[in-house]
């Protein structure tokens, strides 16, 4: 299998560069990863499609990978809750090598094709399920693994990889592959193929939630408020909907816990 993520850099010495040199030609890399997301926006769109007809009806959505790609699906999945307001377990992010992997890495974690399962089996993944395998190569083992025991449970099945014709774009119902090419230093995944995947992550969660109907208009009304800013941020989005003070709105705020418990039961 030709991996365009471990052919060799576009550029040569980059030691012999200067710093400007160094940012404008790895901007100039980055500013390719879009293009090759929008080649693959139809492919998105159909796992995006069959990923909601599962979470309405009550299914959870598991990433799972190692390295930048674990971490990567963590961190959407984090983000989660604070950000639409679902419950912890909606989105579930799993790396190789456990928690502990997310700061540092663990040597050879990935390469065990039977603990993705293991692991995910702790949650009682089960068949109105979705996973997604994230794996710049295509190859990662504790990834392969994980998807090939979720299909035998009839668990939906996506794949964000950045080789086209990767053994997890094969062996995915769905899968997404941006083409971004070499990176700027060789085999770096972390930069234009980390940059790739956190960009579908991105389309892939904010869709579904809009969706699942965690946004009116443009606005997150059910974000937690875990900080000052955001409840600022709450109280002028209520302002905005009916007609009250700052101060009135604060006090919606307060009192019901979301801009959108906050408006309803002003309405009713």
């Amino acid at each position: 299998m030709r991996k365009t993520t471990e052919a060799s850099s576009n550029y040569e010495a980059l030691e012999k560069m200067s710093t400007a040199d160094l940012l404008s030609n790895i901007n100039n890399e980055d500013k390719t990863v879009p293009l090759a997301i929008e080649k693959e926006l139809p492919a998105i769109e159909a796992f995006v499609k069959a990923c909601f007809e599962r979470m309405k009806t009550g299914g959870r959505l598991f990433y799972i990978g190692a390295g930048t790609s674990g971490r990567l699906g963590i961190v959407d999945a984090s983000e989660c809750p604070p950000t639409f307001g679902v419950e912890h377990g909606i989105v579930v992010g799993i790396i190789a090598g456990g928690d502990k992997a997310i700061r540092k890495a663990v040597e050879f974690a990935e390469d065990d094709t039977k603990q993705g399962w293991k692991d995910l089996m702790e949650y009682n993944i089960n068949s109105n399920d979705t996973l997604v395998g994230i794996a710049a190569s295509g190859t990662t083992p504790y990834v392969l693994g994980s998807i090939d025991e979720a299909k035998k449970m009839g668990v939906l099945t996506g794949g964000i990889s950045c080789n086209p014709g990767s053994p997890l774009s094969q062996v995915v119902e769905y899968p997404m592959t941006p083409e971004v090419g070499p990176e700027f230093v060789t085999g770096s995944t972390r930069m234009k193929s980390g940059t790739a995947q956190k960009l579908v992550l991105n389309m892939i969660s904010t869709s579904l939630m809009i969706k699942l109907g965690r946004v009116k208009g443009n606005k997150m009304v059910d974000m937690q408020l875990s900080n000052n800013k955001l409840v600022d941020r709450g109280v002028k989005m209520i302002m905005g909907e009916i007609d009250v003070t700052y101060e009135q709105a604060a006090e919606l705020l307060e009192t019901h816990g979301s801009v959108r418990k906050a408006v309803e039961a002003f309405n009713q």
